[in-house]
């Protein structure tokens, strides 16, 4: 512990899976981690497919017009689009029914906006895991905030310790993490280019560090979508590196994904 500063923990359940927040401050954090989660839950129940009574389910519905709700949700509705754009449309938050699901981008906007609400609250020093997406603020100073394990691409309830490997973001621009695959929802990320979802035998996982975990999820899904051809098009994208698990059990990745290796 570093002296005058104090560590906190918190976990939150929030979007069908757990958000935890790590770090050490000075201030008293009980009252803006609460803030925090209050944007997450916020965030639910505006964008939640699962709940009748959100805007995006009545927008699937034909209940409602996205002029006639929260300008959040044309702003992320504009969002989805400008990510379907950068991705060459292998991100895409239009369903093969075409109706309008922005999970692929929601849970981590939502934890960037959570994380904002620490920083301008002063308190810099932490981590947050958002399901399995990692997001380090600039000032975290454990020992472990920038030691992520990639997971193996099997579910972390039935073997919570297959570390597929380690990176070490200490000294690096990337402060965002994030994993897609089949092994924890399923095949839950379709195919944007063609009817129906990605096909299963193309690949098994990606993991995507980036500057902000909002550019690493969008990635992974975009990655993921798109399969094992994404490495192409991934090496000329700033700021971000990946790695992907091939059916067979190889591992390939970007040119500088090595360079973050924990050693």
């Amino acid at each position: 512990m570093i002296s005058g500063f104090h560590q906190f923990e918190h976990t939150e359940l929030c979007m069908g899976t757990v958000f935890k927040f790590q770090g050490r401050s000075s201030l008293p954090h009980g009252p803006h981690i609460s803030a925090a989660c209050d944007v997450l839950h916020d965030a639910d129940r505006m964008f939640s497919t699962y709940k009748p009574e959100s805007p995006i389910s009545r927008l699937a519905k034909g209940e409602t017009r996205v002029a006639d709700e929260d300008p959040l949700i044309s702003q992320i509705w504009d969002e989805c689009l400008e990510w379907e754009r950068v991705t060459d449309g292998w991100f895409s938050a239009f369903t093969p029914q075409n109706t309008f699901d922005p999970s692929g981008l929601v849970k981590t906007w939502a934890a960037q906006r959570a994380a904002n609400v620490l920083l301008e609250a002063g308190i810099f020093d932490f981590t947050m895991n958002a399901g399995g997406d990692i997001l380090i603020a600039d000032d975290a100073s454990g020992e472990l905030d920038w030691r992520i394990g990639v997971h193996q691409p099997i579910s972390i309830a039935e073997a919570p310790d297959a570390i597929l490997t380690v990176v070490d973001l200490k000294g690096t621009e990337f402060r965002g993490f994030a994993t897609s695959g089949s092994a924890e929802r399923g095949l839950h990320i379709w195919n944007p280019k063609a009817s129906g979802k990605a096909p299963a035998e193309d690949l098994l996982q990606v993991s995507v560090v980036a500057r902000d975990i909002v550019t690493a999820d969008v990635w992974a899904t975009a990655a993921f979508a798109e399969g094992p051809a994404c490495l192409r098009r991934l090496e000329k994208t700033d700021g971000v590196e990946a790695i992907i698990v091939l059916p067979n059990g190889e591992i390939d990745g970007t040119s500088g994904f090595a360079k973050i290796l924990a050693l």
